[in-house]
């Protein structure tokens, strides 16, 4: 992949120098560099697909040219969909994590610090690909296992699975992958599972899991317990108690929090490693004339510490507001159409990475702007991907 670029350019590539080239020799015309560059970029600007990857990129050419060999010129469409289609998600996005680690500055916190004192928040969640089914070949839509970094608004890494039903088996794979040392995990209820509790204590880390219906009885004791201790005014008990108001997407929150010491006589206590805390999070949402309210129940790894559970439980939810819904919305990913699996995984990986990369912008505009800026000026792409200081 040895390319002549400019010394920017070029350090972005050695991240993917260890990235084999799954692409028969034969008729090889494009270099990987190349492509993978062009990928990127067109994704930050606003391509949804191979498709559009490949208008950006002749809509481009001029400046490509400034900063690519491209020995045979600007490739199609169909020669970009080939190469997302033969690449190996997960080696492809080993190499984008390398380049995270490599825009980071030497006095930033490393993966298992804080950041500006901040408790390092790690959330774990799933999403489909709605339109991403194929029944020709009896597939449903691709469900997609992310992992977000919430102090640093990142994409750490994500695993598709054919079905939403596979979720569990894939959250443990996914945090094999993972540095979860020093961080509190926080996961759904589908999530809530013993062997991944144990597995994220065992690499170092917290765990905040959410309880529905799956783990019935001690969903139940913990509700029963919690409400018992509710109603006799918290008398007999150890409570910590926060509330804070969130606002965004035309929306209100008012959050109350209460957190306990677990007992051990709630269902199944023993079986679960490390198992310190439980707590509940009611959230009281405004919007317009409309009110609704919701109430969760969690089991924790962490200490008596209330502002650090209500952190955790808020970065959960940030998985949901900020990542999927600029997803769904900024890059319209549950209209892809992508049938090839190996494709639709790598190209929504793109869309994460290339939403890590607009949230580090300081600037004071929208994600949805910033996709758009990066699309109207080349100069303000290269802010984008740390090749040009602002």
């Amino acid at each position: 992949m040895s390319q002549s670029f400019g010394e920017d350019v070029g350090s972005i590539l050695e991240c993917f120098e260890d990235l084999d080239d799954p692409r028969s020799a034969v008729n090889r015309k494009h270099l990987l560099g190349d492509l993978i560059v062009i990928a990127i970029c067109a994704v930050i600007a606003g391509a949804d697909g191979p498709q559009a990857i490949g208008v950006w990129a002749a809509s481009n050419q001029d400046w490509l040219k400034q900063h690519l060999e491209l020995p045979h010129g600007i490739p199609s469409h169909d020669t970009i969909g080939r190469l997302l289609a033969l690449l190996k998600p997960a080696a492809f996005q080993t190499c984008f994590q390398n380049w995270i680690r490599a825009l980071r500055t030497d006095d930033e916190p490393t993966a298992g610090e804080t950041a500006r004192g901040q408790q390092k928040v790690i959330a774990i969640d799933g999403k489909a690909l709605r339109r991403s089914h194929d029944r020709k070949r009896n597939l449903g839509a691709l469900f997609l296992v992310s992992a977000w970094s919430v102090q640093h608004g990142v994409s750490l890494g994500q695993l598709a699975t054919e079905e939403k039903s596979n979720e569990i088996t894939a959250i443990p794979e996914l945090i094999d992958h993972l540095d979860v040392g020093g961080a509190t995990v926080t996961i759904d209820a589908a999530g809530c599972q013993k062997t991944i509790a144990a597995k994220i204590v065992d690499g170092g880390g917290d765990y905040v899991l959410a309880l529905k219906g799956n783990q019935g009885n001690l969903h139940k004791s913990v509700e029963d317990w919690i409400t018992e201790q509710i109603g006799n005014g918290f008398v007999n008990v150890t409570v910590r108690k926060y509330e804070q108001t969130v606002k965004g997407h035309g929306r209100v929150d008012h959050l109350t929090y209460y957190q306990f010491n677990a007992p051990k006589t709630l269902s199944g206590f023993s079986n679960w490693k490390k198992f310190r805390t439980i707590g509940i999070a009611i959230r009281v949402s405004e919007k317009g004339d409309q009110v609704s309210r919701e109430v969760r129940y969690f089991i924790s790894s962490l200490r008596l510490g209330v502002k650090r559970f209500a952190a955790a439980v808020r970065g959960h939810w940030a998985i949901e507001n900020t990542l999927h819904w600029c997803l769904d919305v900024t890059f319209r990913e549950d209209e892809s159409r992508l049938r090839d699996r190996h494709a639709a995984d790598n190209v929504a990986w793109l869309k994460r990475f290339a939403l890590s990369l607009l949230k580090q912008r300081t600037d004071k505009e929208s994600i949805a702007m910033r996709r758009r800026m990066a699309g109207w000026n080349t100069d303000y792409l290269s802010q984008v991907l740390g090749i040009q200081k602002t």
